[in-house]
């Protein structure tokens, strides 16, 4: 019977932790998981998402890495972890059960958005934990899927969220001749398991205003929370994303970004001023004159 030791490496400060260990325990081929949905089939990793501090967990051929939130430092937890997981495996525990087939089943379908140029892929399954714009191929390097639908020559642009991709197409191919070789290759690379994103890339977005920064004031706050509550869902069911970028006390004017299907939508300012505008004055009344949007 193998005899499982465990190894751990982490930088202070860095939100990952790596456990090396002495003998193969997964695949060659990373695995990503981000929820313990993700994890099922898995029960080790299930096992870990347990600790209440692990937000994902990378598993490959001899060794695990582990992401925490920031309710706490490895260096309080990282021992402990270390001796769960090498007792776990010395005692027989499973990593990955045996399965008749690797494939999860999945279903992706294409819909329609106010933006002509934009068709929206909905996937049965998870695929981010946030939303990520893609401009161009270079920018997808840490997004193997991404980085694949860059390789068709009509895609422009790439917007992922939670469980579908909005793809941005240049003018030299109409939707009705394109649409099914999308929606298949999608389907086909979800359900082989292949990786979505290798690690969040750095966005170009401002996050120095974000919900739950420093220097965020209130009325920051209450515009964010306008946004998230009534505006980001509607915008999400149209295969785009709206960001707070900044607000200005003096002109009382707001900049936001838009992503996805909402940039470069010709609809796009007729719903900012008759739809956001209009919301954030009447909800916040003599706070809020002009709502700017800038494309992502």
């Amino acid at each position: 019977m193998k005899s499982y030791q465990i190894n751990t490496f982490v930088e202070k400060g860095n939100p990952w932790a790596v456990f090396k260990l002495n003998h193969a325990i997964g695949s060659k081929k990373e695995i990503h998981y981000q929820n313990i949905d993700d994890a099922k089939g898995a029960p080790l990793i299930q096992q870990l998402f347990y600790l209440p501090f692990v937000k994902s967990v990378r598993l490959f051929e001899k060794k695990i890495e582990v992401e925490r939130f920031d309710i706490l430092e490895w260096e309080e937890v990282i021992e402990e972890v270390q001796e769960q997981l090498q007792q776990y495996l010395n005692d027989g525990g499973i990593v990955i059960e045996a399965t008749s087939n690797d494939k999860i089943p999945v279903s992706v379908y294409a819909e329609s958005t106010p933006n002509p140029s934009v068709m929206k892929f909905v996937s049965n399954k998870a695929l981010v934990t946030q939303s990520i714009e893609f401009k161009n191929i270079d920018e997808a390097s840490n997004a193997p899927m991404a980085e694949k639908l860059f390789h068709f020559p009509f895609v422009r642009e790439v917007f992922i969220d939670s469980n579908y991709v909005s793809i941005t197409k240049y003018e030299i191919a109409d939707w009705d001749s394109i649409v099914m070789e999308v929606r298949e290759f999608i389907r086909e690379y979800i359900e082989e398991g292949n990786l979505v994103l290798k690690e969040v890339p750095q966005q170009k977005i401002p996050i120095r205003k974000q919900k739950g920064t420093k220097n965020l004031g209130q009325t920051e706050e209450q515009i964010i929370s306008i946004l998230d509550e009534y505006i980001k869902p509607a915008v999400a069911s149209d295969g785009g994303n709206i960001q707070f970028d900044s607000y200005n006390k003096e002109d009382k004017t707001v900049q936001v970004i838009l992503q996805g299907a909402c940039s470069g939508c010709p609809s796009s300012t007729f719903t900012l001023k008759n739809g956001i505008e209009n919301m954030l004055k009447e909800m916040m009344p003599g706070q809020i004159e002009n709502v700017v949007a800038l494309n992502g």
